[in-house]
């Protein structure tokens, strides 16, 4: 079975929010495993088949936990090369957070990435929801290869 992670930093909501239907729509395809964290080891992280990584725009940039995590995963020398990789994530006024992961994952770690990434102003709508469990789905069905 293929594992699939949906790791996450929120400090207002919106990115967990956008988190969870991630997993959901993940979840609907027969042959992954998904797990949903805040919070995961470098060690962790490497152990997955795809990572999907969501994090806020704050101040022109990914959380300082995300970018903290990926430091440590690049230090280690961790293995992701030709992983599924994605990224999603609310912001306010200028969103650039998601496409920054999005680039680490392909361009430092070799991932196969899902682009673009999936971005939200403010609070994620039904329409932003569905989105996020399209994404959840297509990063589940590229792991499996279908």
């Amino acid at each position: 079975m293929k594992k699939i992670l949906v790791l996450y930093y929120s400090r207002t909501g919106n990115t967990e929010k956008m988190a969870h239907a991630v997993a959901e729509g993940a979840r609907t395809v027969q042959g992954v495993e998904v797990k949903l964290d805040y919070h995961v080891t470098p060690e962790e992280l490497a152990s997955f088949d795809a990572v999907a990584v969501g994090t806020p725009t704050y101040h022109h940039d990914m959380s300082t936990d995300i970018k903290t995590l990926f430091e440590e995963v690049a230090v280690k020398k961790l293995e992701l090369k030709n992983k599924v990789g994605a990224a999603f994530g609310s912001y306010g006024w200028s969103g650039e957070a998601p496409r920054l992961v999005l680039e680490i994952l392909k361009n430092k770690f070799q991932m196969r990435t899902v682009e673009p990434p999936l971005i939200v102003k403010y609070e994620p709508d039904q329409v932003g929801l569905a989105k996020c469990r399209e994404l959840g789905k297509k990063i589940a069905e590229l792991t499996l290869g279908v």
